[in-house]
């Protein structure tokens, strides 16, 4: 009996700690944008809060800040970052940046040179690389905020800066480029954790690829990446149910583990907005299998765009009428010991 209860306090203490260091957190980079556009958002109670206000108030422990290079109306350039990582300092949220190494969005689809790099050689974006890193960087810290976590690229299933850094042509360039980065992140913040993200946790395929090559060319980072969207899954035909969507990136998440030895984050997830319960079905499972089902190798889930309104173009937002659905009920911190 004594031995059992022991068994069971150190189950506890072990669960207890990875619950700790487990984060619940949201993209919240079009923050800016949407109060230039004059957009109000409220809570569930209908009081008018800022949008780092309402993911506090939701219990939620982290955010996440997009960096473009050169965005032609400011948005989420490294001074319009800055702002809003004040605002998250101020309200105790840990903090990733998320460098898109583009003048606009980088995703699976398209990761575009920002203009002011075209005509650069390999060597010379590795070197604009590196220095636009280090400069937002160095700018977030010269004000007092920490960084917990940095993506080197966003979504980059294919690499980035096509074509140079374009993983199925030059897998050897986006490893260096990606290691360059790498190393412009510990010069600035020496324990923030790299992160490189890919698309469609369910597709084990892709992981192979993109992380096969970066071990192959000895590129240095720290944790995968993974965005799980259930929505875009099935419209792609890569499964054909949200459990199998679960199941896969439960069973991606350990294996990538085994293959790689680095721990996971969700960095990206979303649901309809327009399907509230169902929303908050699929995430609750998310969350207490990424924490219990796991081995501990999944470090957290954060949800993006989730002020994007069911009535906009965006469909995989969390929010109606500018008020917060149920689909964010379990991104609650303080709860996720008891799920």
């Amino acid at each position: 009996m004594i031995r059992i209860l022991l068994t069971l306090a150190l189950l506890a203490t072990v669960t207890a700690a990875r619950a700790n260091d487990f984060w619940l957190g949201a993209d919240v980079s079009g923050t800016t944008e949407l109060e230039r556009r004059g957009v109000q958002l409220y809570n569930a109670a209908g009081q008018p809060r800022d949008n780092f206000m309402l993911m506090k108030e939701l219990g939620m422990n982290a955010v996440r800040l997009r960096v473009w290079v050169n965005p032609k109306r400011g948005d989420c350039n490294k001074e319009d970052v800055l702002g809003m990582a004040l605002r998250a300092k101020a309200l105790g949220f840990a903090l990733m940046i998320d460098f898109h190494y583009s003048d606009w969005w980088a995703d699976p689809a398209k990761q575009n040179i920002p203009e002011a790099w075209k005509d650069m050689s390999y060597e010379q974006m590795k070197q604009a690389l590196a220095e636009h890193t280090r400069a937002t960087l160095q700018l977030l810290k010269d004000y007092g905020v920490d960084v917990k976590w940095v993506q080197v690229g966003n979504e980059t299933t294919d690499g980035f800066l096509w074509d140079v850094g374009r993983a199925s042509t030059h897998m050897d360039q986006y490893a260096g480029l990606t290691d360059a980065g790498y190393g412009a992140v510990k010069a600035v913040y020496p324990q923030a954790v790299c992160i490189v993200h890919v698309d469609c946790g369910c597709d084990m395929k892709r992981y192979r690829v993109i992380f096969d090559g970066l071990e192959r060319h000895h590129a240095r980072y720290d944790m995968i990446g993974m965005s799980v969207y259930p929505y875009w899954d099935m419209d792609t035909h890569l499964t054909t149910s949200d459990d199998e969507t679960l199941t896969r990136v439960i069973a991606n998440i350990k294996q990538l583990h085994k293959l790689y030895g680095r721990d996971v984050m969700i960095v990206e997830t979303g649901y309809e907005a327009r399907r509230p319960e169902a929303g908050r079905a699929f995430m609750q499972r998310l969350i207490t299998q990424a924490l219990r089902n796991t081995d501990g190798h999944c470090r957290g889930v954060f949800y993006w765009a989730p002020e994007a309104d069911a009535g906009g173009h965006y469909p995989l937002g969390a929010f109606d009428n500018h008020r917060p659905t149920v689909i964010l009920d379990p991104f609650n911190a303080n709860n996720i010991l008891n799920p």
